[in-house]
């Protein structure tokens, strides 16, 4: 019977040895350093905030479109020196945060005037055309159609700038209290920054994407007030760039955040009121034009009708 035990001992001994050995050598081969680790994941993160930004994967259609525009633009220099880093820049403003979204705005900047110059000089030239326009002033509306080609993408990309600044403006209270509670739970702020990200994604997808981007670039990018500036410079915001600088004062002299966070949220919050009430004191005056020019002469009509009608029929 002790033979028996110290067989089924060593058979157990040996069992355990034999599975600890392979373990050992299983994490030995697939082991990685941790600095390794974190770029992964840093990289996957900085993929995923990208897939986000443009969640339809281009069709090879697109991709080839994509190509051609590239080529064109680099046969034309148009995307060296300070006017491609400028226009670049106002792209990131207007949310356009796509590597090719500089080439597909240098391209549409190209073609657009071409486009609709021909386009006028076609439909002022055919007899049977809707546009019917006379032969002295074919010129200048072809000269028209090629400028206004010239400033839609400009106009265009002014207004989608302003409208998500105003929304980054609206939105920030909210993203700021999320920011105070996450920082006196004890997070750092590119942890912050990425934790509220994540609850913000459904609700307000243009705050959240600037957060995420940002805790990406705090944790890559070698000198945090780059990460700091590139946020406000992206933002295009006053109320962006008050948080950059209570951010890099707190780097700089260690100041309380989330005192700061909470004061900022504060007057952020008041400013919104105020610009509502604002808005609710111009409407008054604005009613006055609609008030005369569609209501007052329907009234009169109204109560003219029968007096004037009563003396058409007793005459």
């Amino acid at each position: 019977m002790d033979l028996v035990a110290s067989e089924k001992s060593f058979v157990i001994v040996v069992a355990a040895t034999t599975f600890v050995a392979i373990w050992a050598l299983w994490t030995a081969l697939t082991w990685e350093a941790p600095i390794e680790e974190r770029l992964k994941a840093l990289r996957t993160r900085r993929m995923r905030a990208r897939s986000e930004q443009a969640p339809l994967k281009p069709s090879a259609k697109a991709a080839t479109s994509i190509t051609f525009m590239r080529a064109i633009a680099d046969r034309l220099n148009l995307l060296r020196g300070a006017a491609a880093d400028q226009t670049t820049r106002k792209l990131r403003q207007a949310g356009f945060l796509s590597r090719d979204a500089a080439v597909v705005y240098v391209f549409i900047k190209l073609a657009l005037p071409l486009a609709l110059g021909f386009l006028t000089i076609l439909l002022t030239s055919t007899p049977s055309s809707p546009l019917v326009v006379s032969e002295n002033l074919i010129v200048p509306t072809s000269i028209g159609a090629v400028l206004a080609g010239f400033m839609m993408p400009d106009v265009y990309i002014k207004n989608v700038t302003a409208k998500r600044r105003e929304v980054l403006n609206y939105v920030l209270p909210e993203g700021l209290d999320l920011l105070t509670i996450c920082v006196e739970a004890g997070l750092s702020i590119d942890a912050a920054f990425r934790r509220v990200s994540k609850e913000l994604r459904g609700s307000m997808p243009e705050l959240a994407s600037e957060f995420e981007m940002t805790a990406i670039e705090l944790t890559y990018l070698p000198d945090r007030q780059q990460a700091l500036e590139n946020m406000a410079e992206r933002s295009d915001s006053a109320a962006i760039a008050a948080l950059v600088n209570a951010l890099r004062q707190t780097e700089k002299y260690g100041t309380p955040l989330a005192g700061s966070l909470r004061i900022l949220s504060q007057e952020f919050r008041q400013t919104r009121a105020s610009k509502a009430e604002e808005k609710g004191a111009r409407m008054p005056a604005l009613m006055t034009v609609p008030l005369m020019v569609f209501i007052l002469p329907t009234l009169i009509a109204v109560l003219l009708a029968p007096a004037v009608m009563s003396a058409l029929a007793l005459t």
